[in-house]
Parts: C-alpha cells; sequence; structure tokens
C-alpha cells in the first residue's frame, strides 16, 4: 500500500506556525507523514523580503520539529502546484488557513481539481 500523508499548505508568515500544528495532530490520528509546502511566486525573490525569509525559516524548524519534510515550489499556478505536489507525495489530506480578509479564497479551486482528496480548513479565532 503507497504511503499516505498530511499535506500543510503555508504562505510565508509565521503565523502558519499553527497549521502546522493541526496538520501534526491529523497526521498523528491519522497515522500518516507530515509534509509542509510553500508556493513562491516566478519572478522576485525566492523568499520575498527579509520578513518572509525569517519567517519561512522558522516555518522550516517547527516543520522539522514536528517530523515532516518541508518543500518551496516556484510557481505563478499556485492550485496546479499544490495538486502536482499532492498527487507525487500521496497526500490524503490539504491542510489549509481560511482566507484572509480581502483575498482570493482557492480552497473551491483545489476542491475542484483534487475532488479525491479531502481538505480541512483552519480558520483564525
Amino acid at each position: 500500500m503507497k504511503e499516505t500523508r498530511v499535506l500543510v499548505c503555508v504562505t510565508g508568515q509565521k503565523t502558519c506556525e499553527r497549521l502546522i500544528g493541526e496538520g501534526h495532530r491529523l497526521a498523528i490520528e491519522r497515522e500518516e507523514e507530515l509534509s509542509v509546502l510553500h508556493v513562491a511566486k516566478k519572478g522576485g525573490e525566492l523568499m520575498g523580503g527579509a520578513s518572509e525569509a525569517e519567517a519561512l525559516e522558522y516555518l522550516f524548524e517547527e516543520s522539522t520539529r514536528r517530523g515532516a519534510d518541508m518543500t518551496v515550489i516556484r510557481s505563478d499556478e499556485v492550485v496546479k502546484a499544490v495538486e502536482k505536489h499532492a498527487r507525487k507525495i500521496g497526500a490524503s489530506l490539504i491542510v489549509l488557513g481560511g482566507p484572509r480578509r480581502g483575498a482570493r479564497d482557492l480552497t473551491a479551486d483545489m476542491r475542484a481539481h483534487m475532488p479525491d482528496i479531502e481538505f480541512h480548513i483552519v480558520y483564525t479565532d
């Protein structure tokens, strides 16, 4: 049987630590491995500005502390990049943060592209 994984999608913000924590909890509950993914836009700096680079370093450390691998992919097509990576690693569940006010919500697009994968949305309090 193919190994399955919980995939946590993070942005370049330290607050995504809560997503990694929730993904870790779910991975233990489901007896699956944990992976973390950040999709960076093409062009510009890979890690954005200094604060984003610091945040991604912090998230990498949090991922490692919880036994997860963390991957950074460059793409302007976030949904396609997440789908390709999720299928490559055998993701059974994708953990996403709820959309920020005024930001585009990619959840519906992701669900349409990956109807066979479960989604778990973590909203801020």
